[in-house]
């Protein structure tokens, strides 16, 4: 607990949120700062504000300093964080995506400093997990498109006997056949889903074909 108290925190209520935290951590979930609010005149019972690698805790203590009642936001719901420093303190911010606005003012401008960094640095990586995990299910749904397709083609009956046409139409065939692929193979470039050395090993595999 001795970690957290190096900012001017209130030692005894980060003693009484670390404990009510503690409780509440789940699998894998690690507290990475608490902030204890610092009133002008009366700091009696302040609120905290605690960060975690997976949520943002506010805990406010209910029943003259008995108990704590707390609210919490997971990382993938918050979609904004900010502070805005005053003449006495600072006031930290959340809001989520569902509109919803969370603050502790009267913090001392240099956790409140703290809190925003390490919650900017939470917010970019569950934007990078976020993006991993769409690029996936783009990567997954191009793969079950292509299975489709060519369990489709497998299944297909034999077409009838073509009537005799001019010499250079398998030629043709062949080079629409060859503009469909590179267009194809083009798509999954633009969005993302090979890499360019992977689109121009496969283009030059194509062209090859000729």
């Amino acid at each position: 607990m001795d970690k957290f108290l190096n900012d001017q925190q209130d030692p005894k209520a980060v003693e009484k949120v670390y404990t009510r935290l503690v409780d509440l951590l789940t699998k894998g979930e690690e507290i990475i700062y608490i902030a204890t609010q610092k009133k002008p005149l009366v700091n009696l019972l302040p609120d905290c504000v605690a960060i975690t690698n997976k949520r943002v805790l506010f805990f406010t203590p209910a029943n003259l300093g008995l108990s704590i009642k707390f609210i919490d936001f997971v990382w993938k719901d918050i979609i904004d964080v900010h502070i805005k420093e005053e003449i006495i303190g600072a006031v930290f911010t959340v809001k989520t995506v569902n509109q919803a606005e969370m603050g502790v003012d009267y913090l001392p401008k240099v956790q409140a400093r703290k809190l925003y960094q390490y919650a900017q640095e939470r917010k970019e990586e569950e934007r990078e997990a976020r993006r991993q995990r769409d690029l996936e299910e783009k990567r997954a749904e191009s793969g079950s498109f292509n299975f489709e397709r060519t369990a489709e083609t497998e299944i297909a009956p034999e077409p009838a006997a073509p009537a005799p046409t001019p010499a250079s139409a398998p030629e043709q065939a062949q080079k629409d056949e060859l503009t469909e692929k590179l267009k194809k193979l083009r798509t999954l470039f633009d969005q993302g889903l090979i890499s360019q050395d992977e689109y121009n090993a496969k283009k030059l595999e194509l062209l090859s074909d000729l």
